[in-house]
């Protein structure tokens, strides 16, 4: 198309190169004729017949449109070249066709995946916030109920507080006059065969509470006497004596009360009524265990405890270094070492001499322990945890063997204030009197044979 007319306007010295590619791209294959177009036109350029029109060293007008016309010339030739292989165009629009498509499907792809994410996302968050809304729902019903527990525990004790039962106590009264009438009859009194241990606890009673969160109240253990004796807090010198119980429920504070003096303070509230005699920890400058008679006012005898390094014996009680308890035979002494920090010791003493007669190192934790007492020659360690739950009776040591701590019974306290900051074991009553959180409490004890276990 091109080559034709450019030839046949060019009267003189025809261009070869022209002529030849117009007539061989007509005349010969696609492959000759682009051998033998490129075969002359490079003969001619090794000659120097064609020129750059664009050159600096163009040497005319008729030789720049020569120049022009062998271009187009070749442009010509390779179009035509390109338009005899229909296969190549064929196969490069079927390549382009699969890469559209999968274009496409990689775009249809991207979508649907990208609208599934949106869908799991919002069903997530919407999980979430309902989860959060049940959690709060579920905060707010323990929240209301425990508030419920609370204001009900709270009108409990205002009404055993401004309406005391007075069965307990009444029962209590005749108890002490019952037995200090048939005391000269009996030589020794039922229990003292120490058979029995704790299977619960049958009742409470709270008698009175007082300000101070910590302290002890407790009465002769081993006489006949109603006389109550209470320590107001964990270190003072003086110790309050009342008559009778009805004196402590019946009058506000220490109205009622004939007040002790010491020669010496005492310290915790690990202290002792016992025939009599009062028997008290004194920690300056060294831990002393001073027996002092209440009759007489004056101090019997005083020792040294012999424990060396010694730590608080409860966890939960830090204030207690040493606990004296009495059960139906013996007095005792509940403490701890640094040589066995982790666990509670246990001593026999002479209540005569203060001398220990025999010492045991018990299976049983310091920690989170609260208070401790002696049945019949078994150690029973309360347990609670520092949140202030329920106290349990948690672990049993017998020193005779009989019973063990794997089938002792896990005993519950009836009901949660504090912490027990001391706990006194009554022989002649079976009761438990205890201190908790300024609370003054008696709990009545359910016991059964240690053969049945």
């Amino acid at each position: 198309m091109l080559c034709g007319p450019s030839w046949k306007s060019t009267p003189a010295n025809p261009d070869p190169c022209l002529s030849a590619g117009a007539f061989q791209s007509h005349e010969l294959e696609p492959d000759t004729a682009k051998r033998t177009d490129a075969l002359s036109c490079a003969d001619l350029h090794s000659e120097g017949e064609l020129h750059n029109p664009f050159s600096s060293h163009n040497p005319g007008p008729s030789r720049k449109m020569g120049t022009l016309l062998q271009y187009l010339a070749m442009v010509s030739a390779m179009v035509l070249t390109v338009q005899g292989q229909p296969s190549l165009i064929d196969y490069m629009e079927r390549r382009l066709s699969a890469f559209e498509d999968r274009i496409a499907v990689w775009y249809d792809q991207t979508q649907r995946y990208s609208s599934e994410y949106r869908e799991f996302k919002n069903q997530i968050l919407s999980l979430v916030d309902s989860l959060d809304k049940e959690r709060e729902e579920q905060r707010r019903i323990l929240d209301f109920a425990n508030s419920r527990i609370e204001r009900i525990e709270r009108e409990m004790d205002y009404l055993e507080t401004k309406n005391p039962a007075p069965a307990c106590v009444e029962i209590d009264d005749k108890f002490i006059d019952k037995s200090a009438g048939k005391a000269e009859q009996r030589k020794k009194p039922k229990f003292f065969d120490c058979t029995e241990m704790i299977s619960g606890i049958k009742a409470m009673k709270i008698v009175k509470k007082l300000e101070t969160t910590s302290g002890l109240w407790t009465r002769d253990l081993m006489s006949t006497s109603g006389k109550v004796y209470v320590f107001d807090g964990i270190a003072n010198d003086t110790v309050y004596e009342f008559a009778r119980l009805r004196d402590l429920t019946d009058f506000s504070g220490f109205m009622k009360a004939r007040k002790i003096k010491l020669p010496y303070p005492w310290a915790g509230t690990g202290h002792l009524v016992y025939k009599g005699f009062l028997y008290y920890i004194r920690n300056e400058p060294e831990f002393q265990l001073i027996k002092f008679d209440l009759k007489n006012r004056t101090v019997i005898d005083s020792t040294m405890f012999p424990a060396e390094q010694q730590i608080p014996v409860y966890g939960l009680s830090p204030f207690n270094y040493i606990d004296l308890a009495a059960d139906e035979h013996d007095l005792w002494a509940i403490y701890a070492t640094l040589e066995n920090e982790k666990h509670i010791c246990l001593a026999r003493l002479d209540p005569k001499t203060l001398d220990i007669e025999q010492m045991w190192d018990t299976p049983c934790p310091i920690e989170n322990a609260e208070n401790a007492f002696v049945i019949c020659g078994t150690l029973y360690v309360v347990y609670n945890s520092k949140l202030r739950g329920r106290s349990r009776i948690q672990c049993v040591y017998d020193v005779n063997g009989i019973v063990t701590n794997d089938v002792a019974p896990l005993v519950y306290f009836p009901k949660r204030y504090g912490m027990h900051s001391s706990l006194k074991y009554s022989p002649r009553e079976n009761y438990l009197y205890a201190w908790d959180d300024g609370n003054q409490i008696i709990y009545r004890l359910a016991m059964k044979p240690k053969s049945e276990l």
